[in-house]
């Protein structure tokens, strides 16, 4: 299988690329996101490649980032989430939004991307929230997140380990510590759990 790519960029368009490696052009499909950082035509390039095999076809799908690479082949282990609708999704939002709204149960952002409808979003959330690697070059953090302290991230990082959804945990968090008096990790963890459940 290919799992990396490089070559000259010989044309590129916002869902394709052809790059010319060893004498042959592999034609590539990529997301807008890959695009817009590419070279001009004539340069060298390296993209990193998933190669989907059909009993049909056999494609390539090439990403500038291994994150974005990994991104794609999360998505596509989804149930209804082929190749195509992950590179659409991978085109409508930045990796670092799609894995901010997923591990944030957004679902009406997820569905703005075209292709993506309600179950589909679901589905997103449901399989993949506390499965996604972050995005190297940092991930927009919810508020509530932000105003953590080195304390509360650690008790929220107990409360996911132990399967709790994110957003359910974070919720927990904030009000085990409104409650006051309590800043050290035993005491705030046991009263989040009960928050929690």
């Amino acid at each position: 299988m290919i799992a990396l790519l490089r070559g000259i960029l010989l044309e590129k368009h916002p869902n394709q690329a052809i790059v010319e490696a060893g004498g042959v052009g592999y034609d590539v499909n990529i997301p807008v996101s890959t695009f817009t950082k590419l070279p001009e035509k004539g340069v060298e390039v390296r993209l990193y490649i998933h190669t989907h095999v059909r009993e049909d076809a056999l494609a390539l799908y090439g990403f500038l980032t291994a994150d974005e690479k990994a991104l794609f082949e999360k998505l596509i282990d989804v149930s209804g989430i082929g190749p195509t609708l992950a590179v659409k999704i991978l085109s409508g939002l930045a990796a670092a939004d799609l894995v901010a709204f997923i591990r944030r149960g957004e679902v009406d952002r997820l569905v703005r991307v075209p292709g993506v409808g309600k179950k589909t979003a679901e589905r997103m959330i449901l399989e993949l929230r506390d499965k996604l690697p972050a995005v190297t070059g940092g991930e927009p953090e919810s508020p509530s997140a932000a105003a953590l302290s080195p304390v509360d991230q650690d008790v929220l990082s107990a409360l996911l380990n132990l399967g709790c959804a994110r957003v359910q945990a974070e919720a927990a968090v904030r009000k085990a510590k409104a409650a006051g008096g309590l800043t050290e990790f035993e005491p705030l963890f046991r009263r989040a759990l009960e928050l929690v459940r």
